[in-house]
């Protein structure tokens, strides 16, 4: 069944014109008319005045902006979006920009839509995270069940995927400790691979609450809390965090390593391997044991 009932209005989009320097005051006026949604376009895509944006995670890009952008608006109904283009073209900034139309958007089951881009992520042949919307693949042999949600950690970035090859790939002690646990997805994934402690940590309490709530749909037991609640050593410690923060907690993270345990710390670029090598040097030997689109594993034995 479509979810847009007869009595709801109908949505439209409202699309606009505007220089660079004009995006985020037309972003911000749009947000204070009610828009549903804006996005940001390269209105030259696709033609030889097409310009590329580029930047590293964590990085800032060389530019800004396009030269030119196309904004889209998305309102509840044809009167929000013309009055929103009316009151727009009054203020003195849209001077430089230019109203395009406005049009219906066509009438959609929104949930399907969305759910429909998040499709069952392969980790190994037999490992797969499988949104609760789907069968799991016929070839799968271990499972986690995970939506997208509030907290980092879906499966879908390199990073959560080479902590889990790791985890499916190497026998897993008794206790673990999931250090910025996110999504609790790496914890689940070990107490999936026979943990029998697991211990999940994170600073936001939401994302201690996805852990507890993902656990209980997986049907594992852990415990989730704030960091204070990690304690003593574990023969496995997984951080999938980035780098700055990684480099801060050398110190406390190896300290939870039991002795022959094992590290293993994700949410590193490949160019911050000798950065992260440093700051460990002085408690253990990391080492990069994946690599993934940029993304490295680092990993050691203490």
């Amino acid at each position: 069944m479509n979810n847009t009932s007869a009595n709801a209005p109908r949505m439209f989009e409202l699309r606009l014109m505007c220089p660079e320097d004009r995006v985020e005051s037309l972003s911000d006026a749009l947000d204070a008319l009610d828009a549903l949604s804006v996005s940001v376009e390269d209105a030259d895509a696709q033609t030889d005045a097409e310009q590329a944006l580029f930047g590293e995670p964590g990085m800032p890009p060389p530019k800004d902006g396009w030269q030119r952008s196309r904004v889209i608006a998305l309102f509840n109904g044809e009167e929000a979006a013309s009055e929103a283009a009316a009151l727009l073209q009054a203020q003195d900034f849209f001077a430089s920009c230019q109203v395009l139309g406005t049009s219906a958007v066509p009438d959609q089951d929104w949930v399907r839509l969305t759910q429909s881009q998040f499709a069952p992520v392969e980790i190994t042949p037999e490992f797969w995270i499988v949104p609760t919307w789907h069968e799991p693949p016929a070839q799968a042999r271990q499972v986690i069940r995970l939506d997208p949600g509030l907290a980092f950690g879906t499966g879908t970035h390199p990073t959560t995927r080479m902590c889990l090859r790791w985890i499916a790939g190497h026998p897993v002690p008794a206790r673990v400790l999931d250090y910025g646990c996110g999504s609790g997805i790496l914890a689940i994934g070990a107490s999936k691979y026979g943990a029998q402690e697991v211990l999940a940590v994170d600073i936001d309490d939401a994302a201690v609450q996805s852990t507890e709530l993902n656990a209980e749909a997986n049907r594992v037991t852990l415990v989730a809390g704030l960091p204070d609640k990690a304690v003593g050593s574990f023969g496995l410690v997984l951080a999938n965090i980035l780098a700055t923060p990684l480099k801060v907690l050398a110190p406390l993270l190896c300290a939870h390593v039991a002795e022959g345990g094992n590290l293993v710390l994700a949410g590193i670029l490949a160019r911050q391997a000798d950065e992260l090598t440093a700051a460990y040097a002085p408690y253990c030997k990391l080492s990069v044991s994946d690599a993934e689109d940029g993304w490295i594993l680092m990993t050691a034995t203490l």
